[in-house]
C-alpha cells in the first residue's frame, strides 16, 4: 500500500507541477521549443526528486522499525515472562478478560513471538516491512506520467488553445487522483478532488499570470 500511495502522490504533484511551469513558460512565449524543454527539465528534475525523496523517507522509516524488532528481539531472549505480560495487558485493554488475554497471549507467544509482539505493540509485520525502492519507483513512474499529461496538452494544440488544452487536461488529471487518494484513504471524494483542483487552478494562474508579466516586461 505504501507503493500506491507513494504513486498517487507522484502523480499528483507531477500534474501539478510541470502544468504550474509549461503554463507559466506559454504566458511569457509562444515558443514551442522553449515550452517543451522547460517542461522536460521539469519533468526529469521533478521525477528524479520526487524518488529520491520517498526513498530517503521510506528508508528513514524502514530503518526506525527495524531498530523497534531489534529491541522487540532483545526483550524477548532476555525477559520473555515479562514481554508475554505486557503483551495480554494490550489485550485486556482491547477488551478480553485477564484469562483469555493471558491465554491469548501465550498461544501467540508460542507460536510466533516476535510477530505477535510486534503486530500489537509496534503495529508492524516483520515480514512486511516497507520498501524505499519500490516508494521511489512508484513516484519516478507515477511523477513522469502525471508530468506528461499538462506537457503534452500543452505542446500539441495550436498556439490559441494551448492553455486552455492544459488547463483541462489538468483539472480532468486531478479529479482522477483526488478521487484514488479519497478511496484509499476512506475519505469523501469531493473535498480531496476539490482540494486538488483548487490547488492545480491557483497554481496555473499564478504562475501565467508570472509568464504574462516576464513576457511584457522582457518584450
Amino acid at each position: 500500500m505504501n507503493w500506491l500511495r507513494a504513486g498517487v502522490l507522484g502523480a499528483n504533484d507531477g500534474i501539478v507541477s510541470v502544468a504550474g511551469l509549461v503554463v507559466g513558460v506559454a504566458g511569457a512565449t509562444a515558443n514551442r521549443s522553449a515550452i517543451v524543454i522547460a517542461g522536460v527539465a521539469s519533468l526529469v528534475a521533478g521525477a528524479l526528486s520526487m524518488a529520491g525523496g520517498e526513498y530517503v523517507s521510506v528508508s528513514t522509516q524502514r530503518d526506525t522499525e527495524q531498530a523497534a524488532l531489534r529491541l522487540e528481539r532483545y526483550e524477548l531472549e532476555t525477559m520473555p515472562e515479562a514481554e508475554e505480560r505486557e503483551l495480554a495487558e494490550i489485550y485486556e485493554d482491547k477488551g478480553l478478560s485477564p484469562d483469555l488475554a493471558a491465554e491469548v497471549a501465550r498461544e501467540l507467544t508460542e507460536k510466533n513471538a516476535l510477530e505477535a509482539h510486534a503486530e500489537a505493540e509496534l503495529g508492524i509485520d516483520p515480514d512486511d516491512l516497507t520498501s524505499p525502492w519500490h516508494a521511489a519507483w512508484a513516484s519516478l513512474v507515477a511523477f513522469t506520467c502525471g508530468g506528461l499529461l499538462p506537457l503534452v496538452a500543452i505542446v500539441l494544440p495550436p498556439v490559441g488553445w494551448r492553455v486552455w488544452a492544459c488547463a483541462g487536461a489538468v483539472v480532468f488529471g486531478l479529479v482522477l487522483t483526488g478521487w484514488v487518494s479519497a478511496r484509499l484513504g476512506n475519505a469523501v471524494a469531493r473535498r480531496a478532488i476539490a482540494r486538488n483542483v483548487t490547488v492545480g487552478a491557483l497554481t496555473m494562474g499564478i504562475t501565467y499570470a508570472v509568464g504574462l508579466l516576464f513576457g511584457v516586461t522582457t518584450g
